[in-house]
C-alpha cells in the first residue's frame, strides 16, 4: 500500500533525513586509511544516540550492526568489521535513523586517498544518476521516468545497473511501497502523487550488473569483483521541483576539508 504523507509528517521525516546527513558528515570529517568500518559504526551509533534517536538497521531482520559499510566490490549491506581501510578504497556508508516516529535512510560513497581514475569517474556518474532520477520526482511523472533516467545516465558510460536491489518508499516503516528500481521504461509505472516520499538509491557497477550474496546472508558483491558505487537521497514528491529531505552539502564540505579523502570528481 502506498502511503501519502501529510505536510506535518513530511516535516518530521525531514528531521530524520537530516540526522542521517549529519551522521554522514561526522564520518566525513574523520574518515581515513587505517580506520576500520567497525570504528565508523561506533561513531555513527554514538552520534545517533546523542541525538535521541535509534539506528534503523540494528536488528532489522537480524542485522547485527548500526550501519552498512560497503567497500570496493561490495554493492550494499556490507557489515562493519576490523579490517583497516586502505588508500585507494571506496566505501559506501548507508545509515538509517528512527526519530519522531519516522525513518531517514540514505547513503554516500567516499573515496580514500589515491583512487584510480576509472573509479573516480564511476563515483561521479553514479552521483549524477541519482540527481537525474530526482529531476522526475514531481507530481504527474511516472515511476518509470525516475528509473529510466538513472539507467540511461549510467548505461551510456557502459556501467552495470543492479537489478536485484531497489529503492523504496519511506515513512513510519523503513521499506514502504512502491519499490523504485534503477532501471525501467519511460512513461511506465504509477503516477507520482504529492507527498509520496521515496528513497532513491542507484547502485551502479563498473562492470557487470550481476551480483551475488555472500554466505552471511547480507553482503552483496559484484559478480566480477569490480567496484560498485551507491548513493541515496530521501525525496518528497512535489509539484514542479522535488523536495530533497536529505542534504549532501555538509557532507561534501567535510569531504573536501578532509585531506585523507579524495574529492577530485568535483573537478571532472
Amino acid at each position: 500500500m502506498i502511503i501519502i504523507k501529510t505536510e506535518e509528517e513530511v516535516e518530521l521525516m525531514q528531521i530524520s533525513a537530516l540526522l542521517v546527513s549529519a551522521s554522514l558528515t561526522e564520518i566525513a570529517k574523520v574518515l581515513k586509511a587505517g580506520m576500520t568500518t567497525l570504528e565508523i559504526d561506533k561513531l555513527a551509533a554514538e552520534f545517533i544516540a546523542d541525538n535521541k534517536s535509534v539506528p534503523s538497521f540494528l536488528n532489522f531482520h537480524g542485522y547485527p550492526h548500526n550501519i552498512c559499510t560497503s567497500v570496493n566490490d561490495v554493492v550494499v549491506h556490507g557489515m562493519p568489521n576490523n579490517v583497516p581501510l586502505r588508500d585507494g578504497d571506496i566505501v559506501s556508508v548507508d545509515i538509517g535513523v528512527f526519530k519522531n516516529g519516522f525513518h531517514g535512510d540514505h547513503a554516500y560513497t567516499f573515496m580514500i586517498g589515491e583512487v584510480a581514475p576509472e573509479v573516480i569517474k564511476l563515483v561521479k556518474v553514479t552521483k549524477e544518476s541519482l540527481y537525474e532520477g530526482i529531476k522526475h520526482c514531481t507530481v504527474g511523472s511516472r515511476l518509470g521516468d525516475i528509473c529510466n533516467a538513472i539507467q540511461v545516465h549510467a548505461e551510456k558510460e557502459g556501467y552495470g545497473v543492479v537489478r536485484e536491489l531497489v529503492g523504496h518508499g519511506l515513512g513510519r516503516s523503513m521499506h514502504e511501497d512502491p519499490q523504485v528500481p534503477n532501471y525501467g521504461r519511460k512513461g511506465s509505472g504509477i503516477l507520482m502523487r504529492e507527498n509520496l516520499v521515496l528513497a532513491i538509491e542507484p547502485m551502479i557497477n563498473m562492470g557487470t550488473k550481476d551480483v551475488f550474496t555472500e554466505d552471511d546472508g547480507w553482503t552483496v558483491k559484484t559478480g566480477d569483483g569490480k567496484p560498485s558505487v551507491h548513493f541515496e537521497h530521501d525525496v518528497c514528491i512535489k509539484k514542479g521541483t522535488a523536495f530533497v529531505l536529505s542534504n549532501y552539502s555538509p557532507i561534501e564540505i567535510a569531504e573536501k576539508a578532509n585531506s585523507n579523502l579524495n574529492s577530485s570528481y568535483y573537478e571532472l
